[in-house]
């Protein structure tokens, strides 16, 4: 940076402060809403400067793409044991928190950050509300215009790893759209808000806040911008409410905030010094939180008796001779293929067979009676851990009619040698079904149990999770039964080694690779998935 701009840099209260002096007033007016002044402030560690090399992301003219993934947020146990970093962004309307908030993302470069807006919790207005908000007599600068306890709800459940859906608040029709945003899977939460520090329970989940101080006539000129050319106001509308409830609002409940924060930002995203000292900050926070799970899943276990909610295909000549063809390293890609393909159907009408049912008597064409039985669950949906997951939808396909299917993308980190998770589509109300997970082959068992938890975070019963395999090793099954003990475990074959690069011994090789006629890096795994071909 060629020049720096000029700010104090004093430590007080355990408090980062960039700004000049000066101090809130109307402090009385929120004894209700805030906890006392040190409550909640506890010295901070300076940080250091992290020299990184390549940012893990390509920018083209119209997207991002990330190229690095998450890494596991849960420990071998298969429980979460980190919660996501959550930033607080407070400060006055149009005081810049959303330009602070992108440059934080910016400067960070890391994927899986989340930007949570304190404006999609605006409470639903009635008829009369409406009225008054039309003739620009309601209060929306008021803590009683949020819904705090959706929100508290929505940020706690988020920092803790689960999926959240977000109202799509309407500033035109002062509603909330009939569609909700999905979120998931933040390992860094950016919050902001005008009201972000005037809840005691939201404050709680907050790691770091943030105060965006800017000028209030600065604000005044980008409120009358936003809300004339974004939200079609007049410009007598926007000064009478800027008048009557912005700024008296902000007096009252928001600047008496700043002195809850752990840095004061002026002048909002041109800052670039505070921006730097806030992600210098998080950068350690995430350091001290990674976790290596591989390694524990591959000491973990050993010498166990096979868990019982494990079933493997009965051997028979028949399976044995399929297994016989496809662990040749001399066989065809065109036998490998037509061989798995047949092993994949019998492995998906044995995971069938342990759904729920029930007797279901039907009559038969000559007028008889028939106890048969039937799915007694609401739905059947397969997801597959991309890319060789993928080869057994077609099987599952064929014998659930209209199922649906997700995809979860996790690849190893050739670095670390821990799994990550760097994409997941899934149908909606996935919670309320039967989930067959779909992997042709399970060596320490990292990403079968990364897959689990994706599963576990979106609400889904983990009784109601089968895992399905063409071929586990024994620490593999041993890794995800220990981790989910309720999760049932599929495989036409438990083999009983994995070497130290963790690949199944005697084994079948890197599944994709064969299936799908690609060559395998020289440090391939048995879990490490590639890039899918569509």
């Amino acid at each position: 940076m060629n020049s720096l701009p000029a700010y104090s840099g004093a430590r007080i209260s355990g408090c980062w402060t960039l700004r000049s002096d000066g101090s809130g007033s109307g402090e009385g007016s929120l004894d209700r809403l805030l906890p006392s002044v040190t409550s909640g402030l506890s010295p901070r560690k300076r940080t250091t400067s992290q020299c990184k090399s390549e940012p893990p992301l390509l920018r083209t003219s119209k997207r991002t793409i990330y190229t690095a993934g998450r890494p596991p947020w849960y420990n071998e146990h298969g429980a979460q044991s980190k919660e996501a970093f959550v930033i607080g962004l407070c400060g006055g309307s149009a005081s810049g928190k959303t330009t602070v908030a992108r440059k934080i993302i910016e400067a960070l470069d890391v994927p899986w950050v989340v930007l949570l807006s304190m404006d999609s919790f605006y409470k639903v207005l009635s008829k009369e509300e409406q009225n008054l908000a039309a003739s620009n007599d309601y209060n929306f600068d008021h803590p009683d215009a949020f819904d705090f306890s959706l929100l508290t709800h929505t940020l706690r459940k988020l920092k803790k790893g689960k999926s959240v859906k977000i109202p799509v608040y309407d500033f035109n029709t002062h509603g909330r759209q009939k569609d909700w945003k999905t979120v998931y899977g933040a390992s860094v939460i950016i919050f902001e808000g005008i009201m972000a520090f005037t809840d005691k329970e939201l404050l709680q989940l907050l790691d770091m806040k943030i105060f965006v101080d800017t000028d209030s006539d600065i604000r005044l000129v980008r409120r009358l911008r936003r809300d004339i050319t974004e939200r079609g106001r007049d410009i007598e509308g926007v000064i009478k409410q800027y008048n009557k409830f912005v700024k008296p609002a902000f007096e009252q409940y928001i600047e008496p905030t700043m002195r809850l924060a752990d840095i004061v930002v002026p002048r909002g995203g041109g800052n670039m010094v505070a921006i730097d000292l806030i992600v210098q900050h998080v950068h350690s926070q995430l350091e001290e939180r990674e976790l290596s799970v591989r390694a524990a899943l591959a000491s973990a276990h050993q010498a166990q008796p096979l868990p019982q909610t494990l079933s493997v295909l009965e051997s028979t000549p028949q399976v044995r001779g399929m297994h016989t063809i496809i662990r040749n390293k001399e066989t065809s890609r065109d036998e490998f293929i037509f061989y798995s393909k047949r092993l994949m159907r019998l492995l998906i009408e044995r995971a069938l067979s342990f759904l729920p049912s029930q007797v279901h008597i039907v009559q038969t064409p000559q007028g008889e009676d028939y106890e048969g039985r039937s799915f007694t669950g609401k739905r059947i949906t397969g997801v597959s851990i991309l890319r060789a997951g993928e080869t057994m939808e077609p099987a599952l396909r064929a014998v659930c009619k209209d199922v649906r299917i997700g995809k979860i993308l996790i690849q190893t980190n050739q670095d670390t040698g821990e799994p990550e998770l760097h994409y997941l589509r899934l149908p909606k109300d996935i919670s309320e079904d039967h989930v067959i997970l779909m992997d042709c082959t399970v060596s320490t068992g990292a990403a079968a149990m990364m897959a689990v938890r994706v599963l576990l975070d979106h609400d889904v019963q983990e009784d109601k999770i089968l895992l399905v395999s063409l071929l586990m090793a024994e620490m593999g099954v041993h890794s995800v039964a220990y981790a989910f003990p309720q999760v049932k475990i599929i495989t036409t074959a438990v083999d009983k080694k994995v070497n130290d690069l963790f690949h199944i011994i005697p084994g079948i090789g890197n599944f994709g690779d064969r299936y799908f006629g690609t060559d395998a890096p020289p440090d391939w795994s048995d879990e490490e998935m590639d890039e899918p071909s569509y």
